[in-house]
């Protein structure tokens, strides 16, 4: 449902960096976080959306991630847009 959810949705953010401006600038609505993705790149966006009470959904793959969001690399996070 999420890949689907990410594939619908219009310009989300894709890649950490694009993700944490568009959660500082209060532009997500709601994060897409791969599970395979490294706990170190995620961890300050995870915290981030849960201090601003933005929904996180949890997707198994990375490159199945990218793909949705029509890149062909792997992306460990997608923001969707309010």
């Amino acid at each position: 449902m999420s890949y689907e959810k990410v594939e619908q949705g219009s310009n989300p953010f894709v890649g950490i960096k694009q993700t944490l401006k568009a959660l500082d600038n209060d532009l997500v609505s709601e994060l897409v976080i791969a599970s395979d993705a490294d706990t170190r790149i995620v961890t300050q966006a995870e915290q981030l959306a849960q201090t601003k009470r933005i929904p996180i959904v949890y997707v198994d793959s990375m490159k199945k991630l990218g793909k949705a969001c029509g890149i062909d690399v792997g992306a460990a996070t997608v923001a969707l847009r309010k």
